[in-house]
């Protein structure tokens, strides 16, 4: 029986996490429908988490499992669950217990009036830091600025797509996706639901700085090349100035007959042109490492292990940048 509602949820190293977050998700769906589906990616955890995983098996068998090869990052070990779901809606979420189940049957109200997405927002998280919030909300404002895509500050992986949406999302191929804006970019009928996150109960948060710095850049540079088309303006401003500089340089030593000590100046000149010069290739050289990345072909994700997932052919991975194949 195909099932009404799945849940996918990827997991890292969350072995003390993940027997609460099934608990409290099977008292919530029991209310709306017994057949559903809780699909758990094991993004390559350290810990024992494909142990718990094993166990909350046998005790639920609603509860499907898929192990990844290694770890191959949130955002992929989200697609490896989506091409695995099978439910007329499906709903992404994090483990770590900061996106409440009992949020869920609101998502499933506005999915019963029509709507194709249904996004969640966070108001507040407990104890969340100053640096944190700030960071939070400047990236999504240069993101809506840079990529024309509006994505409010608290908008994560904590949504509901519609099986029309899933089936469309699974024809991406992308090697660096990045969902938040992605999904926003369709363009399907969407609505909104706020929830206030929890502080994490157990172990530590996998989003360092240097992971969500990654995402940042991931986001930014899969929707737009307005950094590039930046670096052109930088680079034609740097060099009015520099041309500004030898026609100084020029009418001193023409017509005043001035010698010029400056080198001082002339090395904070070259220094600083250089500088530009290198921020203008490392932006050219990161899009092309995404080329790069796209003719590889490399699958997005490598299932190692299944628990008991009926559609297992639907969990081969799409390869970057082939949607189809010629003979």
């Amino acid at each position: 029986m195909v099932p009404i509602i799945s849940i996918v949820i990827p997991a890292f190293n969350e072995q003390e996490s993940l027997p609460i977050l099934c608990e409290r998700l099977d008292d919530v769906l029991q209310n709306f429908s017994s057949n559903y589906e809780i699909i758990i990616v094991d993004d390559g955890s350290r810990d024992s988490t494909w142990s718990v995983l094993e166990k909350l098996h046998q005790d639920n068998p609603s509860i499907l499992g898929i192990r990844l090869s290694r770890n191959f990052g949130h955002q992929n070990a989200l697609l490896a669950g989506i091409h695995a779901a099978r439910g007329h809606a499906v709903i992404t979420m994090d483990a770590d217990l900061q996106h409440p189940p009992e949020t869920i049957p609101k998502l499933l109200k506005y999915w019963q009036k029509g709507y194709k997405i249904v996004n969640t927002v966070r108001l507040s998280t407990e104890r969340e830091s100053a640096p944190k919030r700030l960071t939070s909300r400047l990236f999504y404002r240069v993101f809506s600025w840079i990529t024309g895509s509006s994505i409010k500050r608290g908008m994560a992986d904590f949504r509901l797509l519609d099986r029309e949406v899933i089936e469309i999302l699974k024809q991406f191929h992308e090697p660096h996706i990045f969902l938040r804006g992605l999904i926003q970019w369709m363009g399907f009928r969407t609505a909104e639901v706020g929830f206030i996150a929890p502080s994490r109960q157990s172990g530590q948060s996998k989003y360092s700085w240097r992971a969500m710095f990654r995402l940042a850049l991931v986001g930014i540079t899969s929707f737009s090349i307005l950094p590039l088309r930046l670096s052109i303006l930088i680079g034609m401003v740097t060099a009015l100035l520099a041309f500004c500089e030898l026609f100084y340089v020029l009418v001193v030593a023409l017509v005043y007959k001035t010698s010029l000590p400056g080198w001082a100046s002339t090395l904070g000149v070259i220094s600083f042109l250089f500088g530009i010069l290198f921020v203008i290739l490392g932006m050219v050289g990161e899009y092309i490492g995404r080329i790069f990345e796209v003719v590889k072909s490399r699958p997005l994700f490598i299932v190692e292990k299944r628990l008991d997932l009926s559609n297992e052919g639907t969990l081969d991975p799409p390869k970057v940048g082939r949607t189809h194949s010629h003979d």
